[in-house]
């Protein structure tokens, strides 16, 4: 039997949804749940610093950048640099990462009709790193200059897409068992491509680096790295709100989504492509964190119901605040020792997969 309904009636019957008044109301808190989350990670960590210095700090720095006279203030040189060249960088690219990611969950889902659809568990992560360790080792894509890594990220997303999606395809079907076992085989693949290039590219500093990032790692974080995500973000978030009708449409199945007017095939054709744009980009900065993706759909559908113009934008600052608070789980747990955040994730995410497989008796077929 079909099981349609895992999907689009996870956590959310339309009863459950709520009002659509009520909509700004939770936009306006997760917001600023967004906004402290951000200001408490930045405080956090062996040099101790105030909220209020924090916001100083980047008063007085946005003022200079704008032409505005503003005299330093009661903080010290060592708090200045930790807060605007060390944390805030780091702090916000978790942001974008975090919505990027969620972003991508719930579009996968989506596109294939399947709740344990994930960048993650069908490949695409791995398929990024791939991509983003061949210019690291060999500088392919040299000619991209500071784009190779993000441009080899995406290349390396949208050919492990484009395998997957393939392998998961019989007598013009999308096959969900297909798609999450052919998903877990690339990604295995891929991933004994990454540590063979690793081990034979002859770089000790590059194996160290390749580790940590493959983990999944925010560390080292710089201002100019934060451009690209957040446009790619911005754009895509933006593109997928206007293609929302066609988010939920694909939801009812292909027949169904056909007879209201959608182009199943050409749809998904440019949600792949975006996808593996999205998770190349975020991938390329922050190294392949798992489990963000799976986790942060459900739980906005259980805030807000199935409605994709819904869906995204909570899902984005969910998935945002989410991984904020888990790199400063990761840089303070064990201090001075710091953790990836893909295990901080890791550890969550696998008893949530199998909490979320109990408490709905989903399967691998699920979604056919």
């Amino acid at each position: 039997m079909e099981n349609r309904a895992n999907l689009a009636g996870d956590g959310a019957s339309q009863a459950a949804s709520p009002p659509r008044r009520r909509m700004p109301m939770l936009l306006l808190a997760l917001m600023g749940l967004l906004l402290l989350s951000i200001t408490f990670g930045i405080t956090l960590g062996p040099v101790e610093i105030s909220p209020a210095s924090v916001w100083r700090i980047a008063g007085h720095e946005l003022a200079l950048r704008l032409g505005i006279a503003s005299a330093p203030g009661e903080w010290t040189l060592a708090q200045h640099q930790i807060v605007w060249l060390i944390r805030m960088p780091r702090v916000l690219l978790a942001a974008l990462v975090g919505a990027g990611l969620a972003v991508v969950g719930v579009t996968m889902q989506a596109m294939v009709r399947n709740p344990l659809a994930d960048p993650y568990l069908l490949g695409v992560s791995s398929g990024a790193s791939v991509g983003a360790v061949l210019v690291l080792a060999y500088g392919v894509l040299g000619f991209a200059g500071v784009y190779a890594l993000s441009l080899g990220a995406f290349a390396g997303a949208l050919l492990a897409c484009v395998a997957v999606y393939w392998l998961a395809h019989s007598g013009g079907r999308l096959l969900a068992p297909r798609l999450i076992l052919g998903g877990v085989a690339i990604g295995y693949c891929l991933g004994g491509i990454t540590s063979l290039v690793t081990l034979t590219a002859g770089q000790r500093e590059l194996a160290n680096a390749v580790l940590s990032w493959t983990l999944g790692s925010l560390a080292g974080t710089r201002w100019d790295e934060l451009g690209l995500p957040a446009l790619v973000l911005a754009l895509g978030i933006a593109w997928l709100l206007l293609q929302a009708r066609a988010l939920n449409a694909l939801l009812t199945g292909d027949e169904t989504a056909s007879t209201l007017g959608v182009d199943t095939t050409r749809v998904r054709r440019v949600l792949f492509v975006l996808v593996s744009l999205l998770t190349g980009v975020m991938v390329a900065v922050s190294g392949a964190i798992g489990f963000i993706g799976l986790m942060v759909p459900h739980i906005t559908r259980m805030l807000v119901g199935t409605e994709h113009r819904r869906v995204l934008p909570v899902a984005a600052l969910v998935g945002a605040v989410f991984l904020v608070w888990v790199d400063a789980v990761a840089r303070v747990a064990f201090a001075p020792t710091e953790l990836p955040v893909g295990i901080i994730t890791a550890l969550i995410g696998g008893p949530f997969f199998v909490w979320l497989l109990l408490r709905r008796g989903l399967s691998p077929g699920a979604g056919r």
